[in-house]
């Protein structure tokens, strides 16, 4: 999964997602990467974002873990008012789940456009170099493959 926030304590607010996640009974986090800050991606003109990302073990299905995100991203203010890619409080993405590939409307894994994401890539370098986006390779070869401008964060 991974996590961003470029409104208000940044920080805080990743922690607190991270935390209203645990506290539910059939999500259980295993890891979470250092914190790293990231310039904007599509709409340029906003604050700098915080990112991370977490290892999840779940029973739920993909359909259920992302309704628990989408969840939780309320429960801190998030809203989707505003430009396409533009400041927001929260955004927790499921970016992949081992062995899953799915694309149909609302949710399409793994995330679309993660091959291309570096402010995605390295926090899950950092959890693990070898997971494997179908199709594309590990995440350690397609962060190889991009430009990096992330600051590590301790978390």
């Amino acid at each position: 999964m991974g996590l961003g926030a470029n409104l208000g304590d940044r920080a805080d607010t990743l922690a607190r997602a991270l935390e209203l996640l645990a506290q539910q009974p059939q999500i259980e986090i295993v890891g979470v990467s250092s914190f790293r800050e990231t310039e904007p991606v599509g709409y340029l003109d906003q604050p700098r974002f915080l990112n991370a990302a977490a290892e999840i073990e779940t029973p739920l299905k993909p359909q259920e873990l992302l309704a628990a995100l989408l969840e939780v991203e309320r429960q801190l203010g998030r809203t989707r008012e505003g430009p396409r890619y533009g400041p927001r409080t929260v955004d927790l993405d499921l970016l992949l789940i081992e062995g899953v590939t799915i694309d149909e409307p609302g949710l399409s894994l793994p995330h679309p456009r993660l091959h291309e994401r570096s402010f995605a890539l390295e926090p899950l370098v950092e959890l693990d170099p070898s997971i494997v986006v179908p199709g594309r390779g590990t995440v350690e070869q397609l962060l190889s493959g991009l430009e990096t401008h992330a600051t590590r964060i301790a978390p």
